[in-house]
């Protein structure tokens, strides 16, 4: 059976987590990825615990499906294998800032030019014509930039404080592993490449002001910016007895069920701040506030049989032990076991996705720094002898065992 992207193969010169976050999706995919490194290699590789030096837990979760190929591309040898890989790949990704590419000698125009169909992306922090244009971006920042960290504190926390996982690259994977399909989809379909910015800053900005915009939405604007429910202080899980529970009563039925089963239908037939949706909204931190304090009477397991016969969304607040103890995971074979040839045994998450006909398959693990240095230069014309010749010169590096 084949996959997805069986046949579509990528030039992968990103590093750290946005990048091969998206690589990862696309090889998981089919695609053949070919992870380019300096020769000291990714700098996830040494971040975290590992087995041995370089290929570490967070290098090992981002970029398994891949292919290295270590080369030095400051040295002129470089540059010239890297094009002659360039002609034969349908996507080349980077994200280093464009002018780092431009002094590099590949930049679209250069790498355009032995390859017309090329579909040349690039992960950036912020739009080319922009104030910000020339700014480092990592994940930190671009969530100060958007609001982030101000809006924490604006909803309730005690000082800006930012998300507690790298979240902006996370979700600037996603946004640049379906740039580069949309890439593909719009070749397939004009039979040229083309060059496409993925900005981090711009993108992110979307995504905040997407639910924050609101009245301001408008010209003139109907009201101010803010998704009351959202920024509401009490927004949070309730506190029980012996824990927490995160619950969502939404619709009108399901408050007027909620407040009935705790003895209290006056609060939502009586009280005008809780009678209508309107009023809910309205009055959406003090509506939270009230159900906190009737929370705490029971315990988390008690809330969650209670909601549940009511039809009310619930979940428990789970520590990240949980989660990977989680029964649904184990259910649904989240986990894998798998041997890597160096690393020895892995716990390794297959793909969330299911699909009915082309089923998504991690392929190989994740490399070692330069494991396939011959191989991809072997593919594009080198013989044994001319890859002896740049590992002598430290042009590549391959690895050994």
């Amino acid at each position: 059976m084949t996959s997805a992207l069986e046949g579509i193969r990528i030039l992968d010169l990103t590093t750290v987590l946005m990048g091969p976050s998206a690589t990862q999706m696309l090889g998981d995919m089919g695609a053949d990825v070919i992870k380019v490194e300096a020769p000291d290699g990714d700098g996830t590789r040494k971040s975290g615990y590992a087995r041995t030096p370089g290929m570490s837990a967070w290098f090992l979760n981002l970029n398994r499906g891949k292919r290295s190929l270590a080369i030095d591309l400051k040295a002129p040898e470089g540059r010239t294998a890297l094009l002659r890989l360039a002609e034969t790949v349908d996507v080349l990704l980077y994200n280093i800032r464009p002018a780092a590419m431009d002094r590099l000698g590949l930049s679209y125009e250069a790498v355009s030019a032995v390859n017309p169909k090329v579909v040349y992306v690039g992960a950036l922090g912020f739009g080319r014509d922009g104030a910000y244009s020339n700014l480092p971006a990592y994940d930190d920042l671009i969530q100060a930039a958007t609001g982030m960290p101000w809006l924490y504190q604006f909803a309730g926390g005690h000082e800006p404080r930012f998300v507690p996982t790298p979240i902006v690259d996370r979700l600037m994977g996603a946004h640049v592993a379906m740039n580069i399909l949309g890439g593909l989809q719009a070749r397939t379909r004009t039979g040229r490449g083309q060059r496409i910015d993925v900005p981090m800053f711009e993108t992110m900005a979307s995504v905040m002001l997407g639910d924050q915009l609101s009245g301001m939405t408008f010209e003139p604007p109907l009201g101010p910016w803010g998704y009351k429910r959202m920024l509401a202080p009490a927004r949070k899980p309730y506190p029980t007895k012996d824990g927490f529970v995160a619950a969502l009563p939404y619709r009108d039925d399901q408050w007027k069920a909620f407040f009935g089963a705790v003895g209290k239908l006056d609060l939502y037939e009586g009280d005008p701040r809780f009678t209508t949706d309107a009023s809910r909204l309205e009055n959406v931190n003090d509506l939270y506030v009230m159900a906190a304090k009737i929370t705490v009477e029971r315990t988390t397991a008690e809330w969650l049989a209670f909601f549940k016969k009511l039809d009310i969304a619930a979940m428990p607040v789970n520590s990240i032990e949980d989660v990977i103890d989680s029964r649904h995971l184990e259910d649904v074979g989240f986990f894998d076991t798998v041997e890597h040839p160096s690393e020895g045994t892995l716990r390794q998450m297959r793909p969330a996705a299911t699909w009915s006909d082309t089923p998504l398959a991690p392929g190989r693990p994740a490399p070692n720094l330069g494991e396939h240095s011959s191989e991809v230069l072997r593919e594009v014309g080198y013989t044994a002898d001319d890859v002896a010749s740049l590992v002598e010169r430290n042009v590549i590096k391959q690895w050994r065992r």
